[in-house]
């Protein structure tokens, strides 16, 4: 982590469906009394007001000084990639669920804004996987979570063959296979019984989904070395997801690469110690046995009314 110099232009990316109206216009009020800037790109024009300058994307990418991502993790992971190419500070606001990169609620965004535009914050570096796959025109390149290959259809097994730094290691038969970072393996390779990585490590662990022969258990590889994974010809139709967005499909022979780019994102933290303290508790509640609302019942009536009421 580094502290960063103060921001005053930020560009907003939006989630595509939720509402945002609260956080854009305290967005929009920071700017008219701190003499900030606030610009969102132009397939966004009709969602944010007039007082918000709205540009292409060339120019948004260009004079931007950090991004807010209105949303949960998928939109933070979205702006990520939209200034992969030059990275600049992003700070994501909690308009979703259980959010383990988003840090901040739309009702202390103000203060937010604040420490950002003072550079009162630090940066974690996020590596992502950069992946090719041979004829096949991914979608999306860069992974900040994962890389998963899983079976196109109900039937059927994913039967790839594991290749590190072009030496053969071994194959997979299982549902699907995650590769991820380090960041994301308290998603998709969590779920799977992966491992949880530090997102200080420089490193890339691979974990199948439902193995049925092969190699059963995750491997955990350095931050220099590539991965390829060759389709067999007896596996079944193999769609390729991308941080949960899908990305193409391999029959037969193809082959996917994946490599870790380090220091591709720079994630806003305003207080560090607290931000690890809560993904350590969304960690521990997701091993726990019961739904949301189950848990909401083990909360004592007047604690539960007042959460209610800050919602």
């Amino acid at each position: 982590m580094s502290l960063k110099t103060a921001v005053d232009t930020f560009g907003l990316v939006l989630h595509p469906t939720k509402p945002v109206t609260e956080s854009v216009a305290t967005l929009a009020a920071w700017a008219h009394t701190h003499r900030g800037r606030v610009l969102a790109r132009a397939v966004d024009a009709g969602r944010v007001p007039d007082d918000v300058e709205t540009v292409p994307d060339e120019e948004f990418l260009d004079r931007v000084g950090g991004l807010v991502a209105l949303g949960g993790d998928g939109t933070m992971l979205g702006a990520m990639r939209l200034v992969i190419d030059r990275p600049v500070p992003v700070l994501g606001v909690n308009h979703g669920n259980l959010g383990f990169l988003v840090e901040v609620t739309p009702g202390t965004l103000g203060e937010a804004l604040e420490q950002l535009s003072r550079g009162d914050f630090t940066v974690e570096s996020h590596g992502c996987l950069v992946a090719d796959a041979g004829p096949v025109s991914l979608t999306t390149h860069f992974g900040f979570n994962d890389v998963v290959l899983a079976r196109l259809g109900r039937s059927g097994a994913v039967s790839v063959d594991l290749t590190v730094n072009g030496r053969q290691y071994g194959y997979y038969k299982c549902d699907a296979v995650v590769i991820s970072t380090p960041n994301g393996s308290t998603a998709y390779n969590y779920a799977a019984g992966g491992p949880v990585l530090s997102p200080s490590a420089a490193a890339i662990v691979i974990t199948p989904v439902a193995p049925m022969a092969g190699i059963g258990r995750s491997v955990v590889l350095g931050a220099g070395d590539r991965v390829a994974l060759t389709v067999a010809g007896d596996s079944a139709p193999v769609a390729v997801d991308v941080d949960g967005t899908a990305a193409g499909e391999l029959t037969g022979g193809d082959a996917l690469s994946a490599g870790l780019r380090e220091n591709a994102a720079q994630v806003v933290r305003l207080s560090a110690g607290q931000h690890q303290n809560r993904s350590q508790i969304k960690l521990s509640l997701l091993d726990l046995p019961l739904r949301r609302d189950q848990l909401l019942e083990l909360i004592p009536a007047h604690l539960r009314q007042n959460a209610e009421l800050e919602r």
